[in-house]
């Protein structure tokens, strides 16, 4: 896949928001990534040892655009749609926080897999209303629901394309709820020989190993 725009929201949870000790967004907190990032299931993450020591997880809905979108309203923004997949939106978080430049963090090599099939829009009758549950080696991290997004789908894509015009084949990440691992106490971060899973109901299992670059 190489979309032309991997468009990313941040703190779209309210738990996240809090873990992270960070405000609530008035309006949605965006940023990109690269088709660069991009694998699909069952291939590797990759740590990129040199950089960065802190590597973190993060599942997300992903939402695929089916036709070119500018100024839609929230209204008609689903009609505009072709469906939904898995997304982990890998962060190095201390290359990510450093600065303030966000990007530094999301953009690495492997850092944004994605799968494993596409939901169709006419399958997933409510993008808003699915169990989203990311486990590392079994361990169950992240167990929400993306009724708890504080922007819906619908609003996402209709703020986006206010912004820029979404082509077909754009991704819209839309956020990870509470469990991340920088958050924890003690941090978890991803580590050579790390299976990460996350599942989303509906659409599959996104399984990845992880190893060093």
């Amino acid at each position: 896949m190489n979309p032309n725009k991997i468009i990313c929201v941040g703190l779209n949870y309210r738990d996240h928001a809090q873990e992270s000790r960070l405000p609530l967004p008035e309006e949605s907190v965006i940023f990109g990534k690269y088709a660069n990032s991009i694998i699909g299931p069952g291939e590797d993450i990759l740590l990129p040892t040199k950089l960065t020591n802190r590597v973190d997880y993060e599942a997300e809905l992903a939402v695929v655009m089916r036709k070119g979108a500018a100024d839609v309203s929230e209204e008609e923004a689903l009609s505009y749609v072709a469906g939904y997949t898995i997304f982990n939106d890998v962060s190095a978080r201390d290359l990510q926080m450093r600065d303030g430049q966000w990007m530094k963090g999301k953009c690495l090599d492997t850092f944004a897999p994605l799968g494993p099939s596409l939901g169709t829009a006419d399958e997933i009758e409510n993008p808003d209303d699915l169990a989203i549950v990311l486990s590392l080696n079994g361990r169950v991290m992240q167990s929400s629901n993306t009724g708890k997004m504080v922007f819906g789908v619908a609003s996402l894509v209709s703020f986006l394309s206010k912004l820029m015009t979404l082509d077909p084949g754009d991704i819209i990440a839309t956020g990870t709820p509470a469990g991340v691992g920088f958050a924890r106490r003690p941090p978890v971060y991803l580590k050579s020989g790390d299976e990460v899973e996350i599942e989303i109901g509906g659409l599959g299992r996104l399984r990845n190993g992880v190893r060093e670059k």
